[in-house]
């Protein structure tokens, strides 16, 4: 007998639920420092990360800002802060780190069948890139990127929209996220299921189904939801 899955489709954000954006972001700038180092040298690497970090303020501002503050702060005159952004687009992919057990969530959760999908905040070509960084564009089989969709979490629209491109009901939807409010209520909001990646920087979600803290304990609760 086969047994019918109330839960078919998960949909997961990106930055803090499947890419380990913090760890990212060190990495890049670390190495951006020494690859760019003729340019940065009057700058502690030290002072450099610590205000990138600082100013990006968990990827809530775009790096074009970033770039003219760190300009203007370390009074950088040999390269200019559109050429350090250029860099950072291009070069941020080959720094993509993911969450443990990624691939390995992935793998099991395509083999027993569920369709799955990212919606993610940011721009389009850079989300795209970091997607590829990680590795798992083909595990996925609808991708949504705020720019292009010109519409952002936590609005009911952009959940929507996935949904009806993997072809199921919002009843049968599961979203994984690390945001209580663009994540977690968003998709309450769209009627799906919510399992929330603890993440310490925000406020517990405490309306979500399920909680968990690492990616390996997922399709456990995806099959305590089809046991119903």
């Amino acid at each position: 007998m086969v047994i019918q899955k109330m839960i078919k489709s998960v949909i997961f954000d990106l930055d803090g639920t499947l890419l380990d954006r913090d760890a990212s972001v060190e990495q890049f700038v670390s190495v951006q420092h020494d690859r760019l180092n003729e340019h940065l040298k009057h700058i502690p690497k030290s002072a450099y990360m610590a205000k990138f970090i600082e100013l990006d303020c968990h990827g809530h501002v775009w790096k074009d800002q970033v770039y003219q503050t760190l300009v203007t702060e370390f009074s950088i005159e040999t390269i200019s802060w559109q050429l350090l952004l250029a860099d950072y687009e291009i070069q941020f992919q080959c720094h993509c780190i993911p969450f443990p057990f990624l691939t390995e969530m992935l793998d099991e959760l395509k083999q027993q069948g569920y369709l799955l999908g990212i919606i993610t905040n940011g721009r389009g070509q850079f989300q795209a890139r970091a997607i590829d960084g990680l590795g798992i564009r083909d595990y996925f089989d609808a991708i949504l990127i705020s720019e292009i969709e010109q519409v952002r979490k936590p609005q009911v629209e952009i959940f929507q929209r996935a949904i009806d491109r993997l072809g199921v009901l919002a009843s049968e939807s599961i979203f994984v996220g690390d945001h209580p409010e663009a994540d977690i209520a968003g998709a309450k909001s769209a009627m799906m299921k919510t399992i929330w990646k603890r993440n310490s920087l925000w406020a517990a979600a405490t309306e979500a189904d399920a909680i968990i803290d690492e990616l390996n304990e997922i399709p456990a609760i995806l099959g305590q939801f089809n046991s119903y």
